[in-house]
């Protein structure tokens, strides 16, 4: 029994902290604490060290679970009692820490929202006209205002996504060369090219999900004034709208399509040449 309780001192005696291994003969006065399954050398650690150790791993949550590194055991934290007042402050605390994520995204939720509902209603006014508008919205149900007002910013996103000028390039390319007054329109639309390029996926550019947006949101303001601009014998400013966004989107797809052909047959007879370095001697 003296053998064994003899062993015990030693160990005791042969402590050494995992953290930042001192000896009891280096602090004899530190507070040792053995929190953990662990044995052998990662046996015990000083109070203060592990503290530390511990906070590093908290990052300020003082509720965050912290557990040993060898054995996966969780250490025991407690804290001492300090009251009711103490208690109930640090619930609220935790309470509004949890909840304001959750208020925030309603804020952001609800900020988008009634801003594409102002939107909406400012479309309506642009493109139907403003004592027009007015009366529609007047004698409109509130219920469908406040559902059918942010869809118009919506609508005209997914219709600026849909890329139709992409598929009438393609049907271009694939009988340009039998159509002969494509070539006098438009030159070396339908030569054969000596390689196909990569092309990117427009979607996955950020800028272009920017132009997008961007250009969606501006689109009624635009087929507004080509409307007044073009089509200024149409009494109907709904109709004059109307056609001014049909020739907009057909002007524009015009140019662009022929753009992005040039910029196709440009990389197709792309070329790389030789070095102009002098080429080394022979040993």
């Amino acid at each position: 029994m003296s053998e064994g309780n003899s062993a015990t001192g030693q160990q005791v005696l042969d402590r050494s902290c995992w953290v930042c291994f001192a000896t009891d003969e280096d602090d004899r006065t530190a507070e040792w604490v053995r929190p953990c399954r662990c044995r052998g050398s990662t046996k015990w650690v000083h109070q203060s060290c592990l503290q530390r150790w511990v906070d590093e791993k908290q990052r300020g949550n003082s509720t965050a679970r912290v557990a040993c590194p060898q054995c996966n055991a969780e250490y025991l934290i407690v804290f001492p009692n300090l009251g009711p007042v103490v208690y109930v402050l640090d619930l609220a605390d935790r309470l509004i820490s949890k909840a304001c994520p959750f208020a925030a995204a309603g804020i952001m939720v609800g900020s988008i929202y009634w801003t594409a509902v102002t939107y909406g209603a400012v479309t309506i006014l642009q493109v139907v006209g403003h004592k027009e508008g007015l009366d529609v919205m007047e004698r409109a149900d509130p219920l469908f205002l406040l559902i059918g007002l942010p869809t118009i910013p919506v609508m005209l996103i997914l219709g600026k996504m849909i890329r139709w000028e992409d598929y009438v390039l393609r049907i271009w390319r694939k009988y340009s060369n039998k159509l002969q007054i494509l070539n006098s329109i438009f030159p070396g639309i339908g030569c054969p090219v000596p390689r196909v390029p990569a092309e990117a996926n427009p979607l996955a550019d950020h800028v272009s999900a920017t132009r997008i947006l961007c250009g969606a949101l501006v689109f009624p303001t635009i087929a507004t004034i080509v409307g007044k601009l073009m089509f200024s014998t149409v009494n109907s400013n709904l109709q004059r709208t109307i056609l001014g966004g049909i020739a907009f989107v057909a002007i524009k797809g015009a140019f662009k399509v022929y753009f992005k052909q040039q910029q196709y047959l440009r990389q197709a007879h792309r070329k790389i040449l030789d070095s102009q370095d002098p080429e080394p001697e022979e040993v």
